[in-house]
């Protein structure tokens, strides 16, 4: 029962190498009978966004998996009586907490915060206001903005030297979008975060206290490793 896929190795022409040529992560998917379980583990094993749903006959892409995909069925499926779904996230640990809260701030350029994203292995960040430390917004890396503006590839380079300022203000306002702004505080309960995920089907709750200052995250991803 192969759940594991991965691309073929790549052939590189004369000149090139392997760390040099290509710095793409192979390409990763499951079998479309292989287990849920299977495959949140290989989501969270290898930090990935999704996974595609393979048909081992063929190769078709039958679906993707995403961490809010998981979310919805359990919150479908499973009917759990435990007074565990009555505590609070915070005190059941799940999610990121105080000084360990990456942030970013309007006054940094988007290189800045890309760089940053890299750095920690995040796929967004909480923007706070440097003197008051409130929440400003979020920014992603799936936010391509600054490409779409963008008259040719040197401007698109250029942009890199915008802040975060100018860039929330290009940001979509729709608040369907996965990397919209959604808040809670550290008082939610794990119930009440986890149907709130599978709802409106987004990425991520920034927890805040009663003045909007930033306290911790809580990612999709936090939430299904939890139950692993």
């Amino acid at each position: 029962n192969s759940v594991l896929k991965k691309n073929p190795p790549r052939h590189y022409a004369d000149g090139e190498s392997g760390t040099g040529a290509d710095q793409h992560s192979a390409f990763m998917s499951v079998d479309a009978d292989a287990t849920l379980d299977k495959a949140c583990r290989l989501l969270h094993d290898q930090t990935m966004d999704f996974l595609p749903v393979m048909l081992p006959s063929d190769m078709r892409v039958l679906a993707t998996i995403t961490y809010t995909c998981v979310l919805e069925h359990l919150v479908s499926n499973f009917r759990e009586q435990r007074r565990l779904f009555d505590d609070t996230i915070y005190d059941l640990g799940i999610g990121t907490y105080g000084e360990d809260v990456v942030v970013a701030y309007p006054n940094q350029t988007l290189h800045e915060v890309l760089h940053t994203l890299h750095l920690h292995g995040l796929s967004a960040v909480p923007v706070i206001d440097e003197t008051t430390k409130k929440i400003r917004g979020v920014y992603s890396r799936s936010d391509i903005t600054f490409l779409t503006k963008a008259s040719d590839a040197e401007d698109a380079v250029s942009n890199l030297n915008l802040t975060l300022e100018v860039l929330m203000a290009q940001q979509r306002t729709d608040v369907t979008t996965p990397d919209a702004l959604h808040t809670c505080s550290t008082r939610h309960t794990l119930q009440s975060v986890f149907e709130y995920f599978a709802q409106w089907k987004f990425n991520r709750l920034i927890c805040v206290d009663e003045e909007e200052r930033v306290v911790g995250v809580v990612s999709a991803r936090d939430l299904v490793a939890y139950f692993m």
